[in-house]
């Protein structure tokens, strides 16, 4: 497989990536929050977006790829964050399997 040539100066986004942790609601259930694992320099490169109709609103989600130097902690159902922006990771994969990107497949929803 060819090496990916990528250059990483074009890494200029700050990011914190989040994980769930499931904490007891003391009612039987549980709450989900997110806490802060590690931060990162990423590229966001938009892809799609769509609009949709909710509650007499509209909602637009927009799909990126966000590349990140090689993690082995990073998983779907994670999440991505710039200040108020949310990235939810949806996949994850490494460009040419040599361990130096890992481009995660993310949806940001606003509106």
């Amino acid at each position: 497989m060819r090496s990916t040539f990528f250059d990483p100066g074009r890494m200029n986004a700050r990011l914190e990536l989040e994980a769930p942790v499931e904490t007891p609601d003391g009612q039987g259930g549980a709450t989900t929050v997110f806490e802060e694992r590690a931060a990162a320099w990423a590229l966001i490169e938009p892809v799609t977006y769509t609009v949709e109709e909710e509650a007499g609103g509209e909602t637009f989600t927009l799909t990126h790829r966000i590349w990140l130097r090689w993690r082995s902690d990073v998983a779907a159902g994670m999440r991505l964050r710039k200040g108020a922006r949310i990235f939810w990771i949806g996949a994850t994969q490494d460009p040419d399997e040599t361990r130096r990107y890992l481009i995660c497949h993310c949806e940001e929803k606003s509106g």
